[in-house]
């Protein structure tokens, strides 16, 4: 202790003065970096998971099962639309025709893309969407459930509560599909879910999550 402080006397004033402030100065902008740091891990924690995909894909299946284990709010809009008119998706489309429906998915999606921490089920054509896919690709965490053509054409033929599949051909939902695909390109993340059972791909979203 007592060689530390004969140094310490050997400087001048003035350079114990700049020492000081070079250290103070280290100081501050360490605390800085570490505040920033935490605040955009918090604001990255804050983000939404938003499944992306053609009608059938499972956003709103595996949506349910990743809500859970990460104990997040689920959020399908479909659902939320169906909610705010009173009527199936169906129902809406016939009764009161796609231009209707498509703004007001517009309108239902950008409002529950206001929350935070929650996992959210577009309907697969709001991406389509400048306003929810701007809005998406900006702040929140994007994935895209992509299948083969035929499986998710089987899927979509098998079930009667797509309104637009019921009017297409199959090599017309195939251009659809092949159309749509090229816009869900732009999420952050893909899965191929082909090969992969619910608990895998659910596992796969997870691990992307901690990553992300």
């Amino acid at each position: 202790m007592s060689i530390f402080i004969a140094k310490l006397k050997k400087f001048k004033f003035v350079d114990l003065v700049f020492l000081y402030n070079c250290i103070y100065l280290l100081v501050i902008f360490k605390l800085r970096h570490i505040c920033v740091f935490s605040i955009n891990k918090l604001m990255e924690l804050n983000k939404n998971l938003v499944f992306l995909g053609m009608m059938g894909s499972g956003k709103t299946t595996i949506g349910k099962i990743v809500s859970k284990k990460l104990n997040m709010d689920f959020v399908d809009i479909d659902q939320e639309i169906e909610i705010y008119e009173g009527m199936k998706i169906q129902e809406l489309f016939l009764k009161k025709g796609e231009p209707f429906f498509r703004k007001l998915e517009e309108k239902i999606s950008l409002l529950n893309l206001r929350k935070k921490n929650s996992i959210i089920s577009l309907g697969g054509g709001a991406f389509i969407n400048k306003k929810i896919q701007n809005e998406v690709l900006k702040n929140h965490i994007s994935i895209w459930l992509k299948w083969d053509n035929k499986k998710l054409i089987n899927r979509i033929k098998n079930s009667q509560k797509r309104p637009i599949a019921i009017q297409l051909s199959e090599s017309d939902l195939d251009r659809l599909i092949n159309k749509r695909s090229k816009i869900y390109a732009k999420a952050k993340h893909q899965i191929i879910c082909d090969k992969l059972t619910k608990l895998e791909i659910t596992k796969k979203i997870i691990d992307l999550n901690e990553r992300s």
